[in-house]
């Protein structure tokens, strides 16, 4: 879903699509990164009226633990970056095009790092801004 905005009026939006269009037996598992449109009050309060929805937030400064992060990464890789886009429309069209392409052909994301090398990295990253705090 393509918005102009990311505020979260148009997250809500998103949202009470995935509701409508989700049997309502089903939990949703939504997880996102702690930008404050996903954190918004109203959002909250969304939320509390609807226990299925289970939001799930990664860490901060983790965009690599972020599967969407990584998706973006491709998308702009093989269809954005040298895209000549004569107006919004052509922009959704191409994006649409390569979700719609990789829908018909999902391949699943395998995690390469153990959990220790990943826990590892954790340590220095913290190590590293805890020293940076302190300087």
């Amino acid at each position: 879903m393509c918005q102009q905005r990311h505020r979260h009026q148009e997250w809500l939006k998103f949202l009470r699509l995935l509701d409508e269009t989700t049997p309502a037996g089903k939990e949703l598992h939504i997880i996102a990164d702690n930008f404050a449109t996903h954190k918004h009050a109203k959002m909250q309060h969304w939320f509390t009226k609807r226990p299925r929805f289970q939001m799930h937030f990664t860490p901060t400064s983790a965009s690599w633990l972020n599967v969407a992060e990584r998706f973006f990464r491709e998308l702009i890789e093989h269809r954005l970056r040298r895209g000549v886009f004569r107006d919004v429309e052509e922009l959704i069209t191409a994006i649409d095009s390569y979700v719609d392409q990789h829908s018909d052909q999902p391949k699943p994301f395998i995690w390469t790092a153990n959990a220790s090398d990943i826990l590892e990295k954790v340590k220095r990253t913290r190590a590293a801004l805890d020293n940076a705090q302190s300087a």
